[in-house]
């Protein structure tokens, strides 16, 4: 099988909408988007200024077929992102709650990273993520963060055998998480 990892295009966005539903859960997108979320997720990574955008995302290929998936930004863009990603579920839903910061300034931020099921256990979540880490050093950024949920020790073990290191602890989506770290140069 053949791994290709590119950059997302526009028609990529009900893919990763899919891959953020991997991330954080059937569940969690219902309550933030809506019995619709598949729609709404859509409309946000097709918009080009949202944190689920597909400028800042990445597209694996197995033999053609896409795979997976993975999205990152600047931490210091979180903001400005968050906002517009609020507004077009405004659209669709009276937002109730709004997240905590899942990132700072400093910090390249990976949100989002999901491979289908058909193509898990091959490579494709770690050639993601290892690509998305060159991407963000060759922008400039040392440090590279991600949560990892404490209930998804298999999806940390890959973390940590890419360098990333437990940093901290965080809430996020009401769930404990390890903020894990990979610096450049390391």
């Amino acid at each position: 099988m053949k791994i290709h990892i590119r950059a997302a295009q526009k028609t990529d966005a009900p893919l990763l909408a899919q891959i953020f539903v991997y991330a954080i859960g059937e569940e969690t997108a219902v309550h933030y988007c809506g019995a619709n979320y598949m729609e709404v997720l859509t409309a946000i990574c097709q918009s080009e200024g949202t944190q689920y955008s597909y400028r800042h995302a990445l597209v694996a290929e197995c033999d053609g077929l896409p795979s997976g998936g993975i999205i990152g930004y600047d931490g210091a863009q979180l903001y400005a992102l968050r906002e517009g990603t609020l507004s077009i579920i405004r659209q669709y839903k009276a937002i109730d709650d709004i997240p905590e910061d899942e990132t700072t300034a400093g910090e390249f931020y990976i949100d989002s990273l999901g491979v289908h099921p058909a193509f898990r256990g091959r490579g494709v979540g770690r050639q993601l993520l290892a690509a998305m880490c060159q991407q963000a050093a060759e922008q400039g950024h040392q440090c590279v963060g991600l949560l990892v949920d404490l209930e998804n020790p298999d999806a940390e073990r890959l973390y940590r055998s890419l360098g990333f290191e437990h940093e901290s602890m965080r809430t996020f989506f009401g769930h404990k998480m390890k903020h894990l770290v990979w610096r450049a140069g390391k």
